[in-house]
C-alpha cells in the first residue's frame, strides 16, 4: 500500500468511528429523555420496585409488602412533576406577558412564533388544565 492510500483508509475509519459515536449519542439521548421525562406512575413504580429489589436483595414477600408504599411514592412523584411543569410553563408565560409591552411589534410576532414552536412538545405531557379545572386550590 502506498502512503496516500493509507491516509485515505485511516480518514475513512475515523469518519466511520465519529459517525457511529454521534449516532449512539443521539439514540442514547432520545432514550434517556423518554425514560426520565415521559414516565407514567406505573412505569416509575415498576422501575423503583426493581431497583429496590436488586439493590436490597428483597424476597418476593418483601416486594409484595413494600409495593403499596412504592406505588404511593411513584404517584406522588408524578404529581410533583406535573405541578412543577405547570409552574414552569406559567412562569414563562407570565414572563412573556410582562416583557411584551417593551417589545416592538416585530419582536412580539417573533415571541409568538417562539411560543408556538415549543407547544408541539406539550401534548406529550398531557392536557394543559388550570389548577381550578383539576380541582386544586
Amino acid at each position: 500500500m502506498n502512503g496516500p492510500l493509507k491516509w485515505k483508509l485511516l480518514a475513512g475509519f475515523v469518519l466511520v468511528f465519529i459517525a457511529g459515536g454521534m449516532t449512539g449519542a443521539l439514540i442514547g439521548a432520545a432514550h434517556a429523555r423518554h425514560l426520565f421525562f415521559h414516565t407514567q406512575p406505573s412505569a416509575l413504580s415498576d422501575r423503583m420496585r426493581r431497583h429496590l429489589r436488586l439493590q436490597l436483595h428483597l424476597s418476593k414477600e418483601q416486594v409484595a409488602q413494600i409495593s403499596p408504599i412504592v406505588d404511593k411514592a411513584a404517584t406522588q412523584l408524578g404529581e410533583i412533576e406535573r405541578a412543577t411543569a405547570e409552574r414552569v410553563r406559567e412562569t414563562i408565560s407570565q414572563e412573556h406577558r410582562d416583557i411584551a409591552p417593551y417589545l416592538s411589534e416585530e419582536q412580539r410576532a417573533t415571541l409568538r412564533k417562539l411560543e408556538q414552536r415549543h407547544r408541539p412538545w406539550q401534548p406529550f405531557r398531557g392536557p394543559r388544565r388550570s389548577p381550578a379545572e383539576r380541582g386544586e386550590r
